[in-house]
């Protein structure tokens, strides 16, 4: 079945479950693109080195923000020497008033190096990396900022944000744009700025950030598979600088637009005596308890008290009807899908698949009113391209041997009832697969009320048709039916 956009109202998903519907890749784009060059203009340092660059906001709380920036040169080569991150003091100056800054705040500042025990390649220490967290703030108030060191009179640029409203049953972030797997393509550059464009006040990202990983120490080209283009290659090399790079494409959006982030298996990022995760760890502010989001019983709140204890959970998509990562994830599936279903999660965010999919609710491989919707969005553009593969396609069901995940076990399983009883892959489109396309794009969420909240999807080739959607539903809680959660809630998922 293929769709056809006509004007009409926008469903909910109370009339669901809704027939299976595919959008299979127009012939006429490409399903990928190479990356910018890291001296393209938008990831090419503009700065001296003393000044702040990559300025990134992460929320901390409805009243307090933190503010993250990047001074100093990297180093890359056979022996580097970490800056000193003591050399350079982290301060912010905010203000309700352009250009007035009646508060100042000061934080900490790091590095970290990239190290890898092997002869040929080359290690990378960062620029010094600083986080300062600013509190007492109004909710939903409008601040201006600086950031820098004032002794040595290196202080940004004013930039300006918007703190979240105070939680409340009326009062929602206004939009909030969710997208993964996005690297630094051509196509990267078109999901951006078509975001951009739809005015988010809040950017959740699923993971799969710079796609470092898709390089050799040394640089060059990256590779669109990496296994296949150095296999001789003694640990997943990374090229760090495409970090630096990927923070200065992403400032003038996340310096003034707060970015939530969640790791990705492209952030594992190896290096000597088994340290992983380095430089996601050191580059953001959010991977914490006191900075994750949630919305619990529709309101977006920080975790702790307000929030559900599940949304800290990560993982890649457990529904998914595309033969890459085919049932990667199902051992975490088995593991957890009862507790989201108990404690009444109706939208589940992931990655990973790098295609658009929104399933109808869902439970258990079975459709239930009262289970989650779950979408994927592993559409940003990176540089292993779109996938358009569906494993119900003949010939294309991959084999148990195939999507091993990075971590954790192997639970494939052949389904024991229902349509695809018998096997391990089902022979058409699966009933829980609402909709499925293959395109680069990103998502938007507005929060309608406590019950309810409006999901748009946008394709890239649509980013000049004015109203254009690609795809578009309300999500709706039903709580005399489902009678676990009175209001409704979101969940972030990545692979880790």
């Amino acid at each position: 079945m293929e769709m056809v956009v006509t004007e009409q109202r926008i469903p909910t998903t109370v009339e669901g479950p809704f027939e299976p519907v595919t959008r299979r890749f127009d012939p006429s784009l490409r399903r990928g693109s190479n990356d910018l060059p890291i001296d393209h203009p938008r990831l090419k340092k503009n700065v001296t080195s003393i000044f702040p660059e990559q300025i990134a906001l992460a929320i901390s709380s409805p009243t307090s923000m933190w503010v993250s920036w990047v001074t100093g040169d990297a180093k890359i080569g056979s022996n580097v020497t970490p800056l000193d991150p003591s050399s350079v003091d982290s301060e912010v100056w905010y203000g309700k008033q352009s250009g007035k800054y009646s508060s100042k705040r000061r934080g900490n500042s790091t590095v970290y190096s990239q190290l890898y025990p092997f002869e040929g390649l080359f290690n990378y220490t960062s620029g010094i990396i600083h986080h300062v967290r600013i509190d007492g703030l109004e909710p939903g108030t409008k601040y201006y900022f600086k950031c820098g060191d004032s002794s040595f009179l290196a202080m940004s640029e004013e930039h300006a944000f918007e703190t979240l409203p105070l939680p409340s049953p009326t009062s929602y972030p206004r939009r909030i744009a969710v997208l993964g797997d996005l690297g630094l393509t051509s196509n990267t550059s078109t999901t951006v700025d078509h975001l951009i464009k739809n005015d988010p006040s809040l950017l959740l990202m699923v993971g799969d950030l710079s796609y470092a990983n898709q390089y050799l120490t040394t640089g060059g080209k990256g590779a669109s598979c990496y296994s296949c283009a150095f296999p001789n290659a003694p640990i997943r090399e990374t090229y760090q600088p495409r970090w630096d790079g990927w923070g200065r494409f992403m400032e003038p959006l996340t310096s003034r637009v707060p970015m939530m982030v969640i790791e990705g298996n492209h952030e594992i990022e190896p290096q000597v005596a088994g340290i992983t995760f380095k430089s996601y760890l050191t580059r953001f502010a959010v991977p914490s308890e006191e900075s994750s989001i949630c919305l619990a019983k529709g309101r977006p709140t920080s975790s702790g008290p307000h929030c559900d204890p599940l949304v800290d959970s990560s993982m890649a998509p457990w529904y998914n009807s595309y033969s890459s990562h085919y049932q990667e994830f199902e051992c975490m599936r088995q593991e957890m899908e009862a507790l989201l279903y108990q404690y009444g999660v109706d939208i589940v965010f992931s990655g990973h698949v790098h295609a658009y999919k929104r399933m109808n609710r869902v439970y258990d491989y079975s459709l239930d009113p009262c289970g989650p919707v779950y979408i994927t969005v592993g559409d940003g553009g990176n540089i292993e391209e779109v996938d358009v593969d569906h494993a119900d396609d003949p010939g294309k069901c991959p084999t148990a041997e195939d999507n091993i995940p990075e971590f954790g076990g192997v639970c494939h399983l052949n389904f024991s009832s229902g349509p695809a009883k018998g096997n391990f892959c089902w022979s058409k489109q699966p009933e829980w697969s609402a909709f499925r396309e293959s395109s680069f794009g990103h998502g938007i969420l507005e929060v309608v009320n406590s019950t309810s909240a409006l999901w748009t999807w946008h394709r890239n080739q649509d980013i000049y048709k004015e109203e254009s959607s690609g795809d578009q539903i309300y999500i709706v809680r039903q709580p005399e039916l489902c009678s676990a959660s009175p209001g409704l809630k979101v969940i972030l998922f990545y692979n880790i």
